[in-house]
């Protein structure tokens, strides 16, 4: 589907925002995990596993195509990394999409 200009430059002026202030809340969890008092291997391995699944969510890595706007927008949703009423700038045919998709997944 075809979107507006707009709602894509929206999009690259936002991602950077948001995946920074994400990996900020990513970084102070690894602190709380390294700072733990447990073994430095079980730390260690607890860590290496958190960091093997963040790396692959919206909030640190995206795909960035203008023909997958509105999926990246549901996903960082879905994933947490933004609200909903963070993406009210968009067009209303952007909301409007991402609440369809985010119903069909409720169900």
């Amino acid at each position: 589907m075809n979107y507006k200009e707009s709602d894509w430059k929206l999009f690259k002026k936002l991602i950077p925002i948001w995946q920074e202030r994400y990996m900020t809340k990513l970084n102070k969890e690894y602190i709380g995990i390294l700072i733990q008092d447990k073994k430095a291997s079980t730390i260690f391995w607890e860590l290496n596993d958190k960091i093997k699944k963040d790396q692959y969510n919206p909030g640190v890595v995206i795909e960035m195509r203008r023909s997958l706007l509105v999926e990246n927008l549901v996903s960082l949703i879905k994933y947490n990394v933004i609200s909903f009423d963070e993406i009210i700038d968009f067009s209303d045919e952007i909301k409007e999409s991402i609440q369809m998709w985010l119903n069909i997944w409720e169900v």
